[in-house]
């Protein structure tokens, strides 16, 4: 039995970023009442959202965000099942859609729809069609029972019975059969290619006697012509990796030197540079001041003069130094880009004859394996009697398949008795038969309290027939609303309690939506709220509604809901 205890939401139709919060088992009996508009319910929507993710009434997914804060939409309801407890977080702008047992976040990596699945499979075990026949009789956009197709209805009564494993089982039957008659296909396939085989290799052993002495002769006439290849190679080898090791042995010490005479060079380049630099930075002393700025005695014009000009004539000096050493240095790098050049053309001889040791070595494992194919063609009785062997393998392969089609056909020919059995006029259509008395009898057990004396009656189609107490027969259409509405109720209350009995989807919810405003009248409304009253403590009612005179004081508890500043709000009276 599932046991709501608690729904809030926020930033959901009406309602501002503040929580809403309703507890939903506080009270066996709550009245809730407001003006239009006021959001009396979105409760019902909230809940609706929150566990099928989509809202009670017809109303579109993106419009049920707040359209004054635009985000931030959420709805949490809290129940358990048996001994385990349950939280379903679902939500907008951000999107959220989290299911936790027992304070533990279920894996989310499954899609949307696969989560969802699980959640009315695994957890609820009903859908939002019977959600809204067991739970909500409402005046928005509920449809009674009566009112839906012979399919659905079934589908509602599969689910309160509790007999929608046999549709699963149907279904997965149907996946099995599918896929039972691919693989008779292919084995029949496999039979046909496998019999093709079996020829080939009976003509394969009549003709192995022929052997073709062209193929031992070319591939003697191979080996030989690989085994001149490999002398060719080993001779160019020799040759090449002899002049390779000639010029890497007289450049590399060339090399060296050059390295080393370069490396002095730019170390005197170094030092005449930063010579050069001090005699400029005296040159600008002398420019610059007119007396030594340690002792603080004049320069002499003739002495600054003197300085300035030796500095001049020494940076001259180095400069052309520079110039000479720049010189040398570029004949170096010439010497040694030709020796650069010399050396990688060694390398490149030195790698060939790498390549064509590899090449040597691929073509002596070639020729052995040239002389295992002579050996086998030389001996004809070993090919024979590995043809015959594989001959014995393809007739036993030939049985074997045989024998998988007929165990796959008398498979396939009890899965369609299975499937007989499955079918809605099956199994399904034999419980549902045991069970049509129970129901009809409740609903007009109902009925009689209802003040509605006729007798009703569903056959195996779902199709009703009601008849009055002259006997004349009536269909659902034929009554008027207020007639139309005890019925509906009659059939909520035979469907929670058919529930209950087989503890299916069985809950401690039930809410009526604006039932008491509509098309009941006084008497009606009186034997409702009787009916109500006898529930038991397990069930929590809520009645939403604009009678709040009429209906004060009969209720446990009462719910006013009213706009304050464009949100909805609710207190307790």
């Amino acid at each position: 039995m599932i046991i709501f205890k608690k729904i809030k939401y926020k930033n959901f139709l009406s309602t501002g970023d503040s929580w809403t919060e309703v507890e939903l088992n506080k009270s066996n009996h709550t009245l809730i009442v407001g003006q239009n508009g006021s959001g009396k319910s979105t409760m019902l929507d909230a809940l609706s959202y929150a566990l099928f993710g989509k809202s009670h009434r017809n109303i579109n997914k993106g419009q049920l965000v707040n359209s004054i804060n635009k985000k931030g939409m959420r709805v949490e309801v809290e129940f358990t099942i048996g001994n385990k407890d349950y939280k379903i977080v679902r939500g907008l702008k951000p999107v959220k859609f989290e299911i936790y047992i027992e304070g533990t976040l279920l894996n989310q990596n499954s899609h949307n729809k696969e989560y969802q699945k699980i959640l009315e499979s695994n957890i609820l075990k009903l859908t939002h069609k019977t959600f809204h026949q067991v739970v909500v009789l409402g005046s928005s956009s509920f449809i009674p029972f009566m009112q839906l197709s012979a399919l659905n209805r079934r589908e509602v009564i599969e689910d309160l019975l509790d007999i929608g494993v046999f549709s699963k089982m149907n279904s997965l039957l149907r996946e099995r059969n599918a896929s039972l008659k691919e693989q008779i296909i292919r084995t029949s396939h496999s039979i046909e290619v496998n019999d093709t085989k079996i020829e080939a290799q009976k003509k394969y052993i009549r003709e192995i006697s022929r052997i073709n002495n062209d193929a031992k002769t070319q591939k003697e006439s191979k080996i030989k012509e690989l085994q001149q290849e490999i002398q060719e190679l080993c001779n160019w080898n020799a040759d090449e990796q002899l002049i390779a090791n000639g010029i890497l042995l007289e450049t590399n010490p060339m090399l060296e030197e050059q390295q080393r005479s370069s490396y002095e060079l730019k170390g005197y380049e170094t030092s005449m540079q930063s010579n050069i630099k001090t005699l400029v930075k005296e040159t600008k002393f002398y420019e610059n001041n007119e007396n030594c700025p340690t002792c603080h005695q004049d320069i002499e014009g003739s002495l600054k003069d003197k300085k300035i000009q030796e500095a001049k004539s020494k940076a001259k000096e180095l400069l052309e130094g520079i110039t000479e050493i720049q010189l040398e240095q570029s004949k170096i790098e010439a010497s040694m880009n030709l020796l650069g050049l010399k050396i990688e053309e060694a390398k490149q001889k030195l790698n060939q004859v790498q390549i064509n040791s590899k090449t040597i070595e691929n073509h002596t494992s070639s020729i052995e394996n040239l002389r295992k194919e002579i050996e086998h063609l030389s001996d004809n009785k070993s090919d024979l009697s590995k043809a015959n062997d594989e001959f014995d393998i393809l007739v036993q392969e030939s049985h074997r398949l045989i024998e998988e089609k007929t165990k796959l056909n008398d498979q396939s020919a009890y899965n369609s008795v299975m499937f007989e059995m499955l079918k809605d006029t099956g199994i399904k259509t034999k419980i549902i038969k045991q069970y049509l008395p129970v129901i009809n009898k409740l609903v007009n057990q109902y009925l009689n309290i209802l003040d509605f004396y006729v007798h009703f009656d569903l056959d195996g189609s779902f199709s009703e027939t009601i008849k009055s107490r002259h006997r004349d027969s009536f269909t659902y259409d034929s009554f008027s609303e207020g007639e139309k509405q005890r019925i509906d109720l009659a059939l909520l209350f035979t469907w929670r309690q058919v529930a209950k009995m087989k503890n299916s989807i069985s809950t401690n919810l039930l809410v009526l939506d604006e039932t008491f405003d509509s098309s009941l009248d006084e008497a009606g409304i009186e034997n409702l709220l009787k009916i109500i009253h006898t529930l038991g403590d397990e069930t929590n009612v809520f009645i939403i509604s604009h009678k709040k005179e009429s209906l004060e004081g009969k209720f446990g508890r009462t719910l006013e809901f009213y706009k304050l500043k464009n949100f909805s709000k609710y207190r307790t009276l």
